[in-house]
């Protein structure tokens, strides 16, 4: 079960809540209908996020880089398409990402909400992984075991 956030969409998604390099990482594996004019399609409008998000009129994505495999040791489980979203802060990756945390369309980017709705129904999976540089502890607290009832 995730942890419980009991912080204000408004404080959650500020620019300055927990600052520090966030990394987003997100895998894609396209339904095996997609066409590769779809999977650029995807990718161009996924890239150019970089300008199209923003805040206070002003772009909050630090970086966006993307590629293809390219590994030899067979270990990509089908996933065809790599991006990592750069953010210099928590509340930044946080107003990015939205939905279903955040509810409150005030406190997260329309142009990453309208993405997911039109890449949701081209991917048969999708991979997402969040971590701060260079930092063991987790970003999300993970939540002490609930006592069974006997």
């Amino acid at each position: 079960m995730p942890a419980r956030r009991t912080v204000p969409d408004k404080e959650f998604t500020a620019p300055g809540y927990l600052p520090g390099d966030i990394y987003h990482l997100v895998l894609f594996a396209y339904k095996p209908s997609v066409t590769p004019a779809q999977r650029q399609a995807i990718i161009t409008r996924f890239l150019t996020m970089i300008d199209r998000c923003v805040r206070d009129k002003k772009p909050y994505i630090v970086s966006i880089d993307s590629g293809l495999p390219n590994g030899f040791e067979g270990q990509e489980k089908g996933f065809e398409q790599a991006f990592v979203v750069r953010f210099r802060s928590e509340g930044d990756r946080n107003f990015y990402v939205g939905t279903p945390k955040v509810t409150h369309p005030d406190y997260y980017d329309p142009v990453h909400h309208q993405f997911k709705d039109f890449v949701g129904p081209l991917l048969g999976n999708v991979l997402v992984y969040d971590f701060r540089a260079g930092s063991q502890e987790p970003i999300v607290p993970i939540p002490e075991p609930i006592p069974r009832s006997r």
